[in-house]
């Protein structure tokens, strides 16, 4: 089995806790996730299996959408409501002008600082163990970019619920801190929900309820690669399956990245477009298929 499968991660628990269930009930051995979800966020959560874990890094990068809720009163270590309380302030009615503000105070390309209670790794160990440990640690801020935000809701003066669209990389709890510091107001995330990872959509997800029954469907390697496709001849295919670089005479594509197929338009992999040269990048399939 090799493809990509969307499941619909439940609240509760782990990324991890969701490869070991499926290893379990699916019988396979190759297989990984693209893009943490906290434990408690719930939502799309792309699972790569066999052959398409050597494709991780061509998806990763992908664009990503949330819904979320702020719940305003008190603040947490890990910004959402598994943490010890950090600050307490009453909540306010907010005015209507500072929350519209909310959708162009942080649209753009913006520096964020990591939550401490999270998996990404300094000096190769993750933030989240430095915080348990109770040591503190100088974490820099990474450039992530917000294309959209949209505030849907506010019932005054506890919540605001809204949609952002972000690049790889952004932490909505982070985004979360830095709209409370914004409003001068203690809050914390207390819901989350991942809506798309790229062309993984709640809409072609499926809930592991659903995956235990066999009601589910494996996502083609190379309909979730969006890199041009090339046709190799059946020479050129022989030399790329050997680890052999080829002449580009298939497209003029200004493309980094192309998808290797052979002439009877077999997907084999990732091709590297270099100067008039194609090299092989990611090989799925060798000599001996």
């Amino acid at each position: 089995m090799d493809g990509f499968l969307n499941v619909l991660k439940p609240p509760g628990m782990t990324s991890h806790d969701v490869i070991s269930f499926l290893r379990r009930n699916l019988n396979i051995k190759k297989i990984g996730h693209l893009g943490t979800l906290d434990p408690g966020a719930a939502g799309v959560l792309p699972i790569c299996i066999g052959k398409a874990t050597k494709l991780a890094q061509y998806v990763v990068s992908q664009t990503k959408t949330y819904r979320a809720e702020i719940t305003f009163g008190f603040s947490t270590d890990s910004i959402d409501k598994f943490g010890n309380i950090t600050s307490v302030t009453p909540v306010k009615i907010l005015e209507q002008y500072k929350i519209s503000e909310i959708e162009n105070a942080f649209k753009g390309d913006i520096l964020q600082i990591p939550p401490i209670y999270s998996a990404k790794k300094v000096d190769g160990k993750k933030l989240y163990q430095y915080a348990r440990e109770g040591k503190t640690i100088d974490i820099k801020p990474s450039l992530v970019t917000i294309y959209d935000i949209n505030v849907l809701s506010y019932e005054a003066p506890y919540k605001i619920m809204f949609d952002v669209k972000c690049s790889k990389g952004t932490y909505v709890r982070a985004l979360v801190r830095d709209i409370c510091d914004y409003l001068n107001i203690s809050g914390y995330m207390s819901m989350l929900i991942r809506t798309s990872a790229g062309s993984f959509t709640l809409e072609n997800s499926f809930t592991l309820e659903e995956i235990v029954d066999g009601k589910y469907k494996i996502m083609k390697m190379d309909d979730i690669i969006t890199f041009p496709d090339v046709c190799l001849s059946n020479d050129d295919y022989h030399k790329i399956v050997h680890g052999n670089p080829v002449k580009n005479k298939y497209t003029d594509v200004d493309a980094e990245f192309i998808k290797l197929y052979s002439p009877e338009h077999f997907f084999v992999g990732v091709g590297k477009v270099v100067g008039d040269r194609i090299y092989v990048e990611r090989l799925l399939f060798g000599a001996d298929g």
